[in-house]
């Protein structure tokens, strides 16, 4: 029988004795399929690709392990992409930057043309950057990447060589700061 003939059970058995042959035949035989249900769950055409990869990764890892009840991998597959999906839409959740309150929005609108509103949104801005420049270094550069620049939190921790639990605690810590110190200015 012909590799590319294989049945996906003999093909599992092969890639989990390390045959990168076989999984380049499952990943040929089921990646469009895989693909086309990862669009249907993913957030963006980023986290598609990723949740593709990481689902074939995945397979690779663990084809020692799995046990597939048909002949074919296909549903093994799906459903891996489907968990590996929804943990790409939960991380896309927690990493969207808060949204700007409707007061703030209006006020922003507002300012088209009226000199004095937009020097007091100007001052409202330096207040928020002078803020900001007393967090400690560390707190500074992860607000200035997450908050100001949008960077994913993932990407920071790379960036910083930290976790992406503590860029959470540093956004979140530098987030109460802030609040707290325009409550206090409100006031």
């Amino acid at each position: 029988m012909d590799a590319e003939e294989d049945t996906d059970a003999e093909l599992l058995r092969r890639v989990a004795v390390g045959d990168q042959k076989a999984l380049s035949i499952v990943f040929d035989r089921h990646a469009k399929a895989v693909t086309r249900y990862a669009w249907a769950l993913a957030p963006s055409r980023m986290d598609v690709e990723e949740v593709v990869q990481d689902t074939f990764v995945t397979m690779w890892r663990k084809a020692a392990t799995i046990t597939i009840a048909e002949a074919s991998l296909l549903p093994w597959l799906l459903v891996t992409c489907r968990f590996l999906a929804q943990n790409a839409v939960r991380k896309a959740a927690r990493n969207r930057a808060d949204a700007l309150p409707e007061e703030h929005s209006r006020d922003l609108l507002a300012l088209g043309g009226r000199r004095d509103d937009a020097d007091r949104a100007r001052e409202d801005l330096r207040w928020v950057l002078e803020e900001i420049e007393r967090l400690d270094p560390i707190d500074r550069q992860v607000c200035e990447l997450c908050l100001v620049e949008g960077v994913p939190y993932a990407q920071v921790a790379r960036r910083m060589n930290l976790t992406v639990g503590a860029v959470k605690q540093r956004v979140s810590r530098s987030r109460a700061r802030l609040r707290k110190a325009v409550t206090v200015d409100e006031n």
